[in-house]
Formats: structure tokens, sequence, C-alpha cells
């Protein structure tokens, strides 16, 4: 599978609809460049983490030069100095934020719960407008300065793709279908928790969106997507317009982008901000715990459809509130807001 943030439809449009031919091009030498990039869905046996134990990082950050090789020239290592390049720093910030949530909102040290070192590459090929998980490491290209920023932005950007790691290390959800599309809700929800997290927001507080701050100025939209409100997030003459449904009435079906994985997760992203919302509090305490149970419970088929995966949060939150509790009732009722029936 392939993991990146900006899913293909967007550079498909941008390389066939936008007015400057050196964006058409850099889309398709993106998408092309993604579409390359594979990885090897791993899913191993890891030791449950020790409750008094505190976790360490270990992160080393690679510099590819805007060359296509990874990993790269290592820049800057664990407990090294801040170097020269801003874009350095900000990729060994965000994957200590990362590592710091995983540890303290859920006992888990790093992506496989085994203490697994934290690489990330920076400057990936010449203007590449993606960033992904490819199996072992984060990668960030650029952007192309006119519809997208450095990658390494906004904090759910590596939050999403460093739980695609934690998903391969879990659940192991195929990458195409209902599954694949739960496995991007999952990074999605994750991203934005993290984000939350990192900014001590409650889940009405929260923006819910995904990838803020990495359209360029002068593009039409927010984000790459919304969690609140599938279908919002941009609508621009080179970008296209968002077309994540919100339900399942409106629900996909396409063999692209690997049976819609990106466009059909905006239906489990709605059922988790409507299960959070009705929650309320910190979404990471409770709703979170939900969804991170069911990821890791080692009950999830790798196959799982959505209904699958719906009814077992609500069984999860049974087991962690009590079955009468009203966490269950928000979980319920927001599956079944998006047209889910558990």
């Amino acid at each position: 599978m392939r993991c990146t943030i900006v899913p293909p439809h967007i550079l498909d449009h941008v390389a066939r609809q936008a007015d400057d031919p050196a964006l058409r091009e850099s889309a398709r030498r993106s998408l092309v460049i993604s579409s390359a990039q594979r990885t090897q869905r791993r899913v191993l046996p890891v030791a449950p983490p020790t409750a008094t134990r505190d976790f360490a990082p270990n992160r080393t950050i690679k510099d590819a030069g805007r060359q296509e090789t990874l990993p790269g020239k290592t820049v800057r290592a664990e407990g090294a100095d801040a170097t020269a390049d801003p874009v350095v720093n900000q990729a060994y910030d965000w994957l200590g934020v990362v590592f710091d949530f995983f540890e303290k909102a859920c006992r888990r040290d790093s992506i496989d719960g085994a203490g697994l070192p934290m690489i990330s590459t920076v400057h990936y090929g010449e203007g590449y407008d993606n960033a992904f998980w490819n199996g072992e490491q984060m990668v960030y290209g650029d952007g192309d300065g006119t519809l997208f920023t450095e990658f390494t932005g906004p904090l759910d950007v590596t939050g999403h793709e460093l739980t695609h790691g934690v998903t391969q290390f879990t659940a192991g959800l195929e990458y195409y279908g209902q599954s694949g599309a739960l496995n991007e809700s999952v990074s999605d929800v994750f991203g934005s928790l993290i984000k939350q997290w990192h900014l001590g927001q409650t889940a009405d507080q929260a923006d819910w969106l995904i990838g803020q701050g990495l359209l360029a100025p002068g593009v039409r939209g927010e984000a790459l997507r919304s969690m609140k409100a599938p279908g919002t997030a941009y609508d621009d003459p080179q970008l296209g317009k968002d077309p994540q449904p919100a339900d399942m009435a409106h629900y996909v079906n396409t063999y692209r982008d690997n049976g819609g994985v990106h466009i059909n997760s905006g239906i489990p992203n709605r059922a988790f901000y409507l299960a959070a919302a009705a929650i309320g509090g910190h979404a990471w305490e409770r709703a979170g715990q939900i969804w991170y149970g069911t990821l890791t419970g080692g009950k999830l088929p790798s196959t799982v459809d959505f209904a699958g995966f719906a009814a077992a949060t609500v069984d999860t939150a049974g087991t962690l509130y009590g079955t009468s509790a009203a966490e269950v009732t928000a979980v319920r009722e927001a599956w079944t807001g998006v047209g889910v029936h558990v």
C-alpha cells in the first residue's frame, strides 16, 4: 500500500486542470513518485509496555537534498542542537510531539509499541507535493510553493502518517475498499487528536481539519479534509472540489485510489467527530481511547468493513466504560448518524 497525505484525486486534477504548465508537471511527477512508493505491511508481535517505565524517543532527521533516494544524509540526531534549517527542526519537533502523545495518552512506546527509532527524511524530490509513511519512516516533500507549502508544517500531517505505522503494527487494515478507508480514517483521527493534545483543546474547540495550513495562500480551501463536515475542505479551480461523503447514502463506489480510501474515509471520520462531540471534553481521553482500544485489541480482521469496525468500537466502549455508559450510546448514535447501523 502507499500512505500519502495528499489524495491522488487532488494531484490528478492538478495534472489535468492547472493553468500553469509547471504545476501540471509537478503534479504528474508527484503522482509518479507516490505511485512508486509501496510499503510492506508488517504486523509484528510487540512486548506490552512496562507501566512504570518512561519511554525515550530515538529521532533521526535525514536530508534527501531534493533527490528521490532514501533515506538521505543524517542532519540531526536525538538530543542534538537545532540546525539552521527550520524544516529539519520542525520535523524533529513533530516526531517528539507524536512520540509524547502515544506515550502519555496511550502508554505506547513509539510506533511499534517497542521503541522503534523514528526517522524522517526532508527535502525529498524537487517540489514534491506530498508526505508519506513507507513502512519504515516518514518522508516529506517541500511542496510546489503555489498550491502546497512545506509538508513539515502542519502537525497533523506527521501525526496522520505515523499513525499508518501504528496501524501497520497492530490491526494491519488492508489498504483497499472499506478497510482501506478505515486505515485512512484512523490516521486522520489520531492526526487530529495529536494536534488537539498539543494545543490543549477540547472537542468543541478543535477545528477537526486535516492539513490546515498546508494549502498555499490564494488556494480556495481550508485543508485537505474536514472530519466535522466532509466534502467542504476545499473547492478550488486547480485542486477540484472536496469529494468526501459524510454518510453511507453518498458512499462512492470507485476502482481508483484503492477503492476510494481517501474519499470514503469521510464517513468514519464524521462518525468519530460525532462521538467525540457527544462525549465532550478532551477527545483523546475517552473517544480516542475507544478507537485506540479497537485498533490495538487484536480482534479486528484486516479486511473489516465499516459495520464491523463500528460494532467493535461499541464493544470497546462497553468494555472500557460499562455497557450502559453514555460513551456507548454516543458511539452507537455517531455511527447511526452516518448511516452505519450497529
